[in-house]
């Protein structure tokens, strides 16, 4: 069947992960021929496009600009009558709210893929809930539990984000050269952050909780670039606190990187402090799968991922349990290698794409056969 997935693509995260592991593995899944629409050029379309995945442009859209809503809307029903694709599937309130309708009067089914916890409350969510999907995809059952708010009698279904198994193999020494490139020597025990730069994932209780470790030989990799000016401005605070708390030495702001595989390989342990609910977290499969013990927030998806097989939850803003917990593991290299050991088939439990995948092709292809009764 060919699916017609629609999003923006001006920012990259983890819908944009996702997407790009669609586009990268759909051989895993050959009843399904991905096709992507998006609204603007950068990252996530080149991506995409270096996979072979067909990428379809539409106009840019503000939304405060109508007439820029609007050309939209007619691209892509114009895309609908000449792909004849078998269903759509809107990524997020904004491509449900402002592209959905397209969709409805084209008459193709239409899927809304659920990406976080919605209230109903936000305009995008406000105006979503009047374009009513045929089926709602939950990335996991955090997220279900809120679509009562905005499509209480649509039929939904939880899937796991499909993460890539593939992960980087360093010799001792490529994971030395990694670690001089970054200035970090090669006894210090690596905590890395993966994540976009926004207050909420939690730099600075992590600061915090790695300031009173300083007896410790730890060295912190932040990866991750800003992307809008709020970031940017937020990384220049982090830079000062670390700075003023005495451990800007040991901190490294890597930014925006397309090798985070070999960064993954090259680290020891990966922390992310969420001050909110993470709704699904790839950045934590993907450290299991690299072999690495997470250390994350207690709430959200994080707890339907981390278990204390692999990992270690800690209280929602308690910087001094996430401190004990990283003591712990930085002081303890057995305890570290036993966590690790469990992460990758922790990672492909809940996130194996081929599963996943076609957990994916049956959910689409029953709601395309109910549809044509």
């Amino acid at each position: 069947m060919r699916v017609l997935h629609v999003y923006g693509g001006n920012l990259y995260g983890g819908i944009e992960t996702l997407l790009v592991t669609m586009g990268r593995l759909r051989a895993l899944c050959p009843s399904i021929e991905p096709e992507m629409a998006l609204c603007f050029d950068g990252r996530l379309s080149a991506e995409l496009r270096a996979t072979g995945t067909p990428v379809h442009r539409l106009p840019e859209v503000r939304a405060s600009r109508i007439q820029t809503v609007v050309r939209a809307r007619r691209e892509l029903t114009a895309l609908l009558v000449r792909g004849r694709f078998d269903c759509v599937i809107c990524h997020a309130a904004w491509s449900q709210a402002l592209l959905g309708p397209a969709v409805k009067r084209a008459n193709v089914p239409l899927v809304f893929w659920a990406h976080d916890a919605v209230t109903g409350k936000h305009w995008t969510e406000r105006l979503a809930r009047r374009v009513q999907p045929d089926l709602v995809i939950c990335n996991s059952r955090y997220t279900a539990a809120s679509i009562v708010n905005l499509y209480p009698d649509v039929p939904s279904f939880v899937l796991a984000c499909p993460v890539s198994a593939e992960t980087a193999r360093l010799t001792a020494t490529e994971r030395a050269a990694v670690r001089a490139s970054l200035d970090t020597p090669i006894d210090s025990t690596v905590i890395i952050q993966v994540s976009r730069m926004e207050r909420w994932k939690g730099h600075t209780l992590l600061m915090d909780a790695l300031a009173g470790l300083r007896d410790l030989p730890w060295v912190w990799w932040i990866v991750g670039g800003a992307q809008r000016p709020e970031e940017l401005a937020y990384v220049g605070a982090l830079r000062a606190a670390a700075d003023r708390l005495g451990v800007g030495d040991r901190v490294r702001f890597l930014g925006e990187r397309r090798d985070v595989r070999q960064l993954l390989a090259a680290a020891d342990i990966h922390c992310q402090a969420n001050l909110g609910p993470e709704p699904f977290g790839i950045t934590f499969i993907e450290a299991l799968a690299a072999g690495l013990p997470v250390v994350t927030t207690a709430m959200g998806g994080a707890l339907e991922i981390v278990d204390d097989s692999c990992g270690i939850l800690v209280p929602p803003d308690d910087v001094v349990a996430l401190a004990a917990s990283l003591r712990r593991l930085v002081a303890d290299p057995v305890l570290r290698a036993r966590l690790s050991s469990a992460g990758p088939a922790r990672a492909r439990q809940v996130s194996d794409p081929a599963a996943q995948l076609r957990r994916l092709s049956d959910a689409l292809h029953s709601m395309c056969v109910y549809n044509e009764r």
